[in-house]
């Protein structure tokens, strides 16, 4: 099962080359976690549930950042999905998901179409996403079976299932809560990773540190400031504690921060990445002892902590209380730590949300 390759981006579901086969992938976390639990507990789901899934569309906006959490599901259900990039028409794309109709003819003349055979699993995720997805479930008279990724702005009930971060508060019968995002970093992954860069990263100093690097978004801003006082700690990390350093940036990653830093470490035998070539960001977190990940991408944050290495968060300037609630809920679940220039060692359980929506779906889909 091939994987996209993407941009060049901090995000796994960005990076995979179609050479990374996912043939194993349910065996990711049958031996760690035999059992899920979900609904706070009263339903138990049996995570050796292996029916197929005939068909299955992942259907968003053409974010990558959505694109992430619904290849990545479908890659650990074991499907190959067809991607619908979809936009929808005036008035309907400015208005909020509750104020649409659900009707397919509110997608635009290039969008993918939406027509049957309908799949039996549908994958959305974005506000532009939902009334095309309830028109979808209600064409098929309720046989495509609809996934429904962060909150939909409308009530879940809408949905044969909605993934949300417990950090967005959501709550219901058919409400699954995540501590971080999907995405599809299994150890298989890993391991291929680490096979595929392990040239690259051959004659780096050990102990290893990835850093990822993040930027501006809505909400967060890498400043100037911020930008020479990180370059100042990971000159310092390698100069005078050891180690050595990986550094990956994202397309978001602000000119004056790339440059510092580029600048810091340029004679010190780092490794940065100069965005040519393929994206090392993989190899780097395969091969990493310790991870520097920028607090501004849950996404990145979650898959820094699905390999259970030590993950310390670089908080930007900004922010907004959806994301305090996420790193607060990191920090005192003992998965992550702030970043304060210096680097720890400590153990926890690595984050495994993807195979937990995996087996439950796959346990409705049997039941329905």
């Amino acid at each position: 099962m091939g994987i996209i390759q993407a941009h060049p981006y901090s995000c796994v579901s960005d990076v995979f080359s179609p050479g990374m086969m996912l043939a194993d992938c349910n065996y990711i976390s049958i031996e760690r976690l035999r059992f899920f639990v979900s609904f706070n507990g009263r339903i138990p789901v049996n995570a050796e549930t292996t029916n197929s899934i005939a068909s299955c569309w992942i259907l968003t906006d053409g974010k990558v950042g959505m694109v992430n959490q619904c290849r990545g599901l479908a890659e650990v259900l074991g499907v190959e999905p067809v991607s619908k990039v979809i936009d929808l028409r005036a008035p309907w794309q400015w208005l909020p998901p509750v104020l649409t109709p659900n009707l397919l003819s509110v997608t635009t003349s290039g969008s993918d179409p939406l027509t049957p055979p309908w799949p039996e699993l549908l994958i959305a995720s974005g506000r532009k996403s939902v009334a095309p997805a309830r028109a979808i479930r209600k064409a098929s008279n309720g046989k495509t079976f609809c996934v429904q990724i962060q909150d939909p702005g409308v009530s879940p009930t809408a949905f044969d299932l909605v993934v949300a971060p417990a950090h967005d508060g959501m709550a219901g019968e058919n409400v699954m809560s995540t501590t971080g995002s999907l995405h599809g970093l299994t150890e298989s992954i890993l391991a291929k990773a680490r096979i595929r860069f392990a040239d690259r990263v051959a004659q780096l100093q050990r102990p290893l540190l990835a850093v990822l690097l993040g930027g501006d978004n809505s909400v967060f801003k890498l400043t100037e400031a911020y930008g020479r006082t990180l370059a100042g700690q990971l000159r310092d990390l390698t100069q005078n504690h050891g180690w050595g350093l990986a550094v990956t940036p994202s397309r978001r990653t602000p000119q004056h921060a790339r440059h510092a830093i580029a600048e810091a470490l340029r004679d010190t035998g780092a490794d940065v990445w100069d965005e040519t070539g393929d994206n090392p960001y993989l190899g780097f977190l395969a091969h990493a002892d310790a991870i520097i990940v920028t607090g501004d991408s849950v996404n990145m944050v979650s898959e820094a902590t699905a390999t259970g290495k030590p993950v310390h968060v670089a908080h930007l300037e900004g922010g907004s209380d959806k994301f305090r609630r996420f790193h607060q809920n990191m920090e005192s679940r003992g998965i992550t730590r702030p970043f304060n220039g210096t680097i720890e060692n400590w153990d926890y359980e690595p984050l495994d949300d993807t195979a937990m929506i995996a087996a439950e779906i796959r346990r409705r889909i049997a039941i329905a």
